[in-house]
């Protein structure tokens, strides 16, 4: 069985990162995409600190873990400006993309990965494709574990199909 390509995520500006960021440029090393937004209850309790976790957690040379600010509700309240003082005040040091706005009110990425709320974990293996999507809180030991077996499935060379 072939996987397909994780889509490309569309963004609309980049903090923390001095160019833009695209999965093709990520591959070799597996993607951790955490889709937040910043007035979700959720986010800031769960989704936010366990990102954070695995970024200190793995090494950057087989793990990326970027943000993914999607707003689909409270548009107003969550501006670029307001994005800035968060991931200053949250200390986050993760690249963050916001998500390209469109007509529908979901945004362009958030659509693409069928995601249907925030906090949302996706995982992209090393060879770009989506391989694991959780909505709400995950378990860090089972986001680990799947996080693990991506590199090490990546290092032996095995293409994986789930």
């Amino acid at each position: 069985m072939t996987l397909a390509l994780a889509p490309p995520i569309t963004i609309e500006r980049w903090f923390n990162t001095p160019e833009p960021i695209a999965l093709d440029q990520l591959r070799g090393k597996v993607v951790v995409m955490e889709a937040f937004q910043m007035l979700c209850p959720g986010c800031v309790s769960h989704g936010i600190p366990q990102a954070q976790r695995i970024r200190e957690a793995f090494s950057q040379e087989n793990v990326v873990v970027l943000g993914l600010h999607s707003v689909f509700e409270h548009h107003a309240a969550m501006t670029p400006v307001s994005l800035e003082a968060f991931l200053h005040e949250y200390k986050i040091t993760f690249p963050v993309g916001v998500d390209t706005p469109h007509a529908s009110g979901m945004p362009e990425t958030m659509q693409a990965y069928g995601m249907q709320g925030t906090p949302t974990l996706l995982l992209i293996d090393a060879k770009g494709r989506l391989r694991k999507q959780w909505l709400g809180a995950a378990s860090d030991l089972i986001v680990g574990a799947e996080i693990m077996r991506l590199v090490i499935e990546h290092h032996a060379g095995i293409t994986g199909a789930t």
